[in-house]
């Protein structure tokens, strides 16, 4: 095929079916709304995307970096693209400009490949993360050693520490890794479910030390977010595993929300129910090289409704105040004030400002979407009663590999 003018041609922003993950970072991270999904698939609408870049630092898998030359009169529509389960061939694009490439085709490929200011960046001292091993095509099979309740047998949530082991299959993880597992059966059309991410809660030596395992914190879901009866597919099957199930399981996933290892280096940690897992992650990697006197401070901020609800509680209640700074909210006890994690950051604000100022303090954000607003506005407040400008120190704190959000 022949262009006749640069005009004529466009880079379409797509995201691959078979690799995507449906976390929907792309969709909430997208400043215009240019990214949306239906049942199964996430989608980027060729009308609205400006290829600002902004949704591909933040995607786990790469799913979402992938561009192809097409005529702008013959785009993809969303509805063909919410029928793929696989990224189309590439049509072959012949240009008769010096340069071998329409000069709009050009600026689009530079804005795609472009990095993203004010994106995050893992820290500097971060270990290399393995991605993308296994594939839904391709998973690797572990089997279930470990399915224990984590809250109490009358709490409403009703949340798991899987352990899922991988025998001899190499199934290297970081802490702020995520994992994808492919539940078995089929959806409503007939197509196998997609699959679902979670967090990695064990450090990178193993849930247990030296064998070939992870652990993850699942919640079984029993409604939406608009408070409707549904069944989460993922969690209600992690949930209901035996011990020596089998499970599919792909990823792993994340190159940015890493823990550093450089001595010295502390940790900011604030989350919500699962939003515990790398919470758990990166604490118990620190104890367990505790004796090497290479960390610095931990402070963790952990929210939940009630005592009986919020995951780990009973051993984190055993860990040692010099070990780690612990600042528990709970926002439905009887009979006292709703409290939540941004009021214990305020309440904390000497220490969170002095931190935040800190070079070698990292910042990790994990829980539900409604949180990231809480947090981010206490911290302004903090800042602003102790002479410091967050909106100021939030690009540098990214740029720096310093802060580090997860919200779903």
């Amino acid at each position: 095929m022949t262009a006749a003018a640069s005009a004529d041609y466009a880079l379409q922003h797509l995201i691959d079916p078979e690799v995507c993950i449906r976390c929907n970072t792309c969709e909430s991270t997208c400043p215009i709304g240019a990214v949306t999904h239906d049942a199964r698939n996430y989608v980027v609408d060729f009308t609205k995307c400006n290829a600002c870049n902004a949704c591909i630092p933040p995607c786990p898998t790469g799913a979402i970096d992938h561009w192809q030359t097409v005529r702008k009169s013959a785009a993809y529509t969303l509805d063909e693209q919410f029928g793929w389960d696989s990224l189309p061939a590439p049509i072959e694009v012949q240009v008769a400009d010096a340069a071998g490439i329409p000069e709009e085709v050009r600026r689009l490929t530079e804005a795609a490949t472009a990095g993203q200011a004010g994106s995050a960046v893992a820290p500097w001292s971060a270990a290399t993360p393995c991605i993308n091993l296994y594939a839904p095509s391709r998973p690797a099979i572990a089997r279930v050693t470990g399915n224990y309740r984590l809250t109490a047998d009358d709490a409403s949530a009703d949340i798991r520490h899987i352990v899922l082991d991988f025998g001899s299959t190499a199934f290297p993880v970081l802490e702020g890794q995520s994992i994808g597992i492919v539940p078995p059966g089929r959806d409503g059309s007939g197509k196998p479910h997609y699959v679902r991410l979670y967090s990695v809660a064990s450090p990178r030596d193993g849930e247990r030390p030296g064998y070939n395992n992870v652990a993850l914190t699942v919640k079984r879901v029993r409604s939406d977010h608009e408070g409707r009866a549904v069944a989460g597919v993922a969690s209600n099957y992690l949930c209901d595993l035996g011990i020596g199930d089998e499970v599919r399981v792909v990823g792993p996933y994340g190159s940015v929300y890493l823990m550093p290892d450089h001595p010295g280096s502390s940790l900011m940690m604030i989350c919500t129910g699962t939003g515990s897992a790398p919470m758990r992650a990166m604490t118990e990697r620190r104890r367990r090289r505790r004796a090497a006197s290479e960390g610095g401070e931990l402070l963790l901020f952990f929210g939940a409704r009630v005592e009986r609800e919020l995951p780990y509680f009973g051993p984190l209640m055993k860990l040692p105040g010099e070990f780690i700074d612990i600042n528990f909210a709970f926002s439905r006890v009887p009979d006292r004030p709703k409290t939540y994690v941004q009021d214990r950051i305020r309440e904390r604000g000497d220490t969170v400002a002095r931190l935040l100022a800190d070079d070698d303090c990292y910042i990790y954000v994990c829980g539900v979407k409604g949180m990231e607003t809480g947090v981010i506005d206490a911290f302004r407040d903090v800042c602003r009663g102790r002479g410091l400008d967050w909106d100021a120190m939030q690009p540098a704190l990214l740029a720096k590999g310093r802060l580090h959000i997860e919200t779903y």
